[in-house]
């Protein structure tokens, strides 16, 4: 997962029975599973309207949202003059984030085939000067050895906003294998050279470790756990590093992400609900930690092992719709982007 940037949907341990697979959604969105199948429904998940709230900006509200393909069949670009979001076609994958002169707020640096769970076909849901939503879908068959799922991975992007939303519909039919969902996310790994100061709450913020000090640390009782010995920052010496020290209870994990300093630049992970999540709002799950890596936990699970796993038997049918979140990037003065990001959770981003 680490080794790629952008954005997927991962199934990060899906086992058709005692086969181990691993596999990745949008550039970073993990899913895992466990046990059998799914395939995709006959019905169609119409347009979704979203409200761009108040994050739009200005000086750029003239430039409609644009499709956009450069001669690369496997390439195309969603773009509104403030932000241009490149996929991989037809997979699905979020290969490039283009904000305010940076060509890719992503790590370049990954793999192409670190990612998850892969679309077949890409389509154009909807388009006008206001808005396009694009969609990336696969519909499993039972020769796959994929996971059992029928995927539709939607992408929003509309006139004005400074971010894109993402949502993502995962169903299996009726008669299909045995699956086991224990975890499903989105996550993005970031530029490293670029993001080090990270932000979880009003009181949960600071400048972060660097993946390779992780990697000269000692590792501790699980491999999550590390001591870091000779860390780029002599100030972080002896500290322990853990993705699990910032996790937070779902109610409190609305907003969260990683601030540049130079370019003085925000990236972050906006979550007005967390009705679709599984666990209620007291469970407890992972946010941003060092990669930098931004997480949406959809499922798992963490904190509370199998009791809370997603389990389906005996042929079942399923569907959800996972999200929609936002991914939200802004600019400015580096004191005043957390506090930017936070009311965009506030500002109603979903019409009713």
């Amino acid at each position: 997962m680490e080794k790629r940037a952008g954005r997927q949907y991962r199934c990060s341990a899906w086992r058709r029975r005692n086969l181990p697979i691993l596999f990745l959604f949008f550039f970073f969105f993990f899913l895992v599973f466990s046990g059998a199948a799914s395939a995709a429904g006959n019905g169609k998940t119409h347009a979704r309207r979203i409200n761009p709230g108040r994050n739009s900006s200005r000086s750029n509200s003239g430039f409609g949202v644009q499709l956009v393909r450069r001669g690369d069949p496997q390439r195309v670009t969603i773009d509104n003059g403030i932000v241009a979001v490149t996929f991989s076609s037809p997979d699905g994958d979020v290969i490039g984030i283009k904000y305010k002169g940076i060509d890719n707020v992503l790590e370049t640096l990954n793999d192409d085939d670190n990612r998850g769970l892969r679309a077949t076909d890409f389509r154009v849901v909807m388009q006008d000067d206001e808005q396009i939503e694009v969609s990336f879908t696969k519909k499993w068959e039972p020769s796959d050895a994929t996971v059992p799922l029928n995927i539709d991975k939607r992408y929003i992007l509309r006139r004005g906003s400074s971010g894109i939303y993402m949502y993502a519909v995962l169903e299996r039919l009726e008669g299909w294998p045995d699956v086991d969902m224990d975890q499903i996310r989105v996550v993005f790994k970031l530029q490293q050279k670029l993001f080090h100061f990270m932000a979880i709450s009003d009181d949960r913020q600071r400048v972060m470790p660097l993946a390779k000090d992780r990697i000269t640390g000692r590792p501790l009782a699980y491999p999550e756990a590390v001591l870091l010995t000779h860390p780029s920052n002599p100030e972080f010496r002896g500290e322990v590093d853990d993705k699990y020290q910032y996790s937070c209870e779902d109610k409190d994990n609305k907003v969260h992400g990683w601030i540049s300093e130079e370019p003085a630049v925000g990236f972050w992970m906006i979550t007005p609900s967390d009705e679709f999540r599984v666990g209620g709002p007291i469970k407890q799950d992972l946010t941003s930690h060092v990669g930098p890596i931004v997480l949406n936990m959809f499922t798992s699970t963490h904190y509370t092992g199998k009791d809370l796993n997603t389990a389906y038997r005996n042929g079942e049918p399923w569907k959800k719709v996972l999200g929609p979140v936002f991914v939200y990037l802004n600019s400015g003065d580096t004191s005043t982007l957390w506090r930017d990001a936070k009311e965009q959770v506030t500002l109603g981003h979903y019409s009713k």
